[in-house]
């Protein structure tokens, strides 16, 4: 029998790619890019993905939500990519509002604001796909809310493979006051609040709800289709991160960080860590 010759660069399996992204979470160590050891194609990464929240969910820590990234046309481009992505929000990524997050349990964490919603019903991804129309039905309450990104990887470098089998950097979020959604929308151009993100009452970056794909609620859509596409659950309670208003802001130990969305309303966390 011939001899089957070995790649010179065999692809390590997606359990192997999902371990190595866990520990550099559990330690807050970065790692080498993935897409270095061997290419990762898109299905390859979101593999990752899914291993790696299989990981945390064995050890207890659910999955509460989903986010999307690369909303505002200005990253995509940057990126070079045409569509949004997705990542998931576990259980332990939440911090009150007002509260605390300790930055020595991440790498280089940066903090960007962006607009929540929650889905009061369960919604199928599967169930007709040319519509959008349940989970915008199911979609019963929207927030301020900040996003935590943290990505595991040295020197905050990636490709689009590399953060997709990151869980799209996902590190941590804080959401303000829930509010009733149909309500909000007779009161509120949801795609036209403008948004300011301050560090200690000093304004550190500026936009609008309108950099989030034209209008937030286009990403429940989107949410819905990227759902189907790479096999996640949508039950009813999930959190929804629409994605960022603004660019994304470095994060320091010891500072107060507030999101304020014209007319929804604000949200703020503390850091601790570092010197604080």
């Amino acid at each position: 029998m011939p001899e089957i010759p070995v790649p010179e660069n065999p692809v390590p399996d997606s359990d192997e790619l999902a371990a190595i992204l866990d520990e550099a979470v559990r330690a807050a160590t970065a790692v080498p890019q993935l897409s270095l050891r061997a290419p990762l194609d898109e299905d390859e990464a979101y593999a990752v993905q899914s291993a790696g929240v299989r990981l945390r969910a064995a050890r207890g820590d659910q999955v509460v939500g989903v986010k999307l990234g690369f909303t505002s046309k200005a990253k995509a481009e940057q990126m070079g990519v045409a569509d949004v992505i997705v990542g998931v929000l576990h259980q332990s990524m939440e911090v009150a509002d007002e509260g605390t997050l300790d930055v020595d349990t991440m790498i280089h964490p940066r903090i960007e604001p962006e607009v929540a919603f929650r889905l009061g019903a369960a919604v199928d991804p599967h169930a007709d796909p040319d519509s959008d129309a349940d989970i915008v039905a199911a979609a019963v309450e929207v927030a301020p809310a900040m996003e935590i990104i943290d990505s595991r990887y040295e020197n905050f470098k990636f490709s689009l493979a590399d953060v997709v089998a990151d869980n799209t950097s996902a590190a941590a979020y804080v959401i303000g006051l829930w509010r009733p959604l149909a309500q909000t929308l007779d009161e509120l151009d949801l795609a036209a609040l403008e948004v300011a993100l301050s560090v200690d009452g000093t304004e550190a970056a500026r936009g609008s709800s309108a950099d989030i794909l034209g209008d937030p609620l286009l990403a429940l859509a989107a949410v819905k289709r990227m759902a189907r596409e790479h096999g996640l659950e949508l039950p009813a309670g999930s959190v929804i991160l629409a994605g960022a208003a603004t660019a994304a802001v470095p994060l320091e130990a010891g500072v107060t960080v507030t999101a304020d969305l014209a007319g929804l309303g604000r949200v703020s966390l503390r850091t601790g860590g570092g010197a604080a």
